[in-house]
């Protein structure tokens, strides 16, 4: 990462207009092919380890269930120096100013076999627990969601799951995160078809969350984020995003890591001690927001440094 630091990897405004219009930027490179391939072969081994992270297995249920894969950035020194990469945080900044929070990360497996993930939008990510987990201050409500940057460690393609926007729908939110969603874990991998396409959402059914139940994602306008190996992709959690199944049986896992970016003046976890979702249970307690960029003058969110291992996180 040393060689990097000095460089700019800004948006130009053209891109950044681009951005704005779409609610995505990217595939751009993070790390070269070869190096992301050396790296996870690496570091797949080191997240074993859960012996420093922040939510313990067996404290609050958190077992095999997909919130397992929240903040390993908090322990992992490699998650940690990634989440604060010039290649990232530069875009970033590019459009939440010069103040950023990293306020959760979470690893996306896809396997062979598996369903596609649903169409959705996310703005204060209330639809699985019921409480707002990021609240944007009035003044700044022309905004909300998060930036989400999601770096490809395995390739994704059309067979092996890869990412599916549908530009534009960062403005309009057709989903009600207030309504409520039922975990039901026995629909996982349900053969539920939507769009041609089988689908479901980690025992969920986000389609309960639909203000219309009668309206139906445009999926004729969909693109695909085919993503080799180290490029990532930065959107909205807003705009309306999907995954491919994983249909190619000789192919191995798709993995990708998203880190969710924020302005430090957003408020993270607002009187929340746990969160309880995906059928698990995780206590807030040495859970802290990473500044990746600026400065944050305000007190009304948790603050880490360091990693659980004393790793600094180095601010841009």
């Amino acid at each position: 990462m040393t060689n990097t630091l000095e460089r700019n990897f800004t948006p130009s405004p053209e891109e950044v207009a681009q951005f704005h219009q779409r609610g995505y930027l990217g595939p751009f490179k993070v790390y070269e092919e070869d190096e992301m391939q050396r790296l996870w072969k690496r570091e797949r081994l080191r997240l074993m380890d859960r012996s420093q992270a922040v939510y313990d297995e067996g404290d609050a249920q958190a077992g095999n269930t997909n919130i397992a894969n929240y903040d390993r950035h908090l322990d992992s020194t490699f998650l940690a120096d990634h989440i604060c990469r010039p290649e990232i945080v530069d875009r970033v900044t590019a459009v939440l100013g010069p103040n950023v929070l990293c306020w959760r990360s979470e690893f996306f497996p896809k396997y062979p076999g598996d369903e596609g993930t649903d169409w959705h939008q996310a703005d204060t990510f209330a639809f699985a627990s019921g409480k707002p987990q990021i609240v944007w201050p009035e003044a700044e409500r022309e905004y909300g969601g998060t930036l989400t940057v999601w770096t490809a460690f395995t390739e994704a393609t059309e067979e092996t799951a890869c990412l599916q926007f549908i530009p534009g729908t960062q403005r309009t939110m057709y989903y009600d995160e207030t309504k409520g969603m039922h975990y039901q874990p026995d629909k996982i991998n349900a053969q539920r078809k939507e769009d041609g396409v089988t689908r479901g959402f980690y025992g969920y059914d986000y389609r309960e969350l639909q203000k219309d139940p009668d309206w139906k994602p445009p999926v004729d306008q969909a693109v695909s984020m085919i993503m080799r190996p180290g490029e990532a992709v930065m959107f909205w959690s807003t705009m309306m995003h999907a995954s491919k199944p994983h249909s190619a049986p000789d192919k191995g896992m798709r993995l990708g890591f998203a880190g969710r970016y924020v302005p430090t003046c957003v408020e993270v976890y607002p009187d929340t001690d746990d969160v309880d979702e995906y059928g698990g249970r995780v206590s807030l307690q040495e859970y802290g927001t990473v500044l990746v960029a600026g400065v944050d003058t305000y007190t009304h969110n948790r603050k880490v440094t360091t990693t659980t291992r004393g790793h600094k996180f180095p601010v841009r």
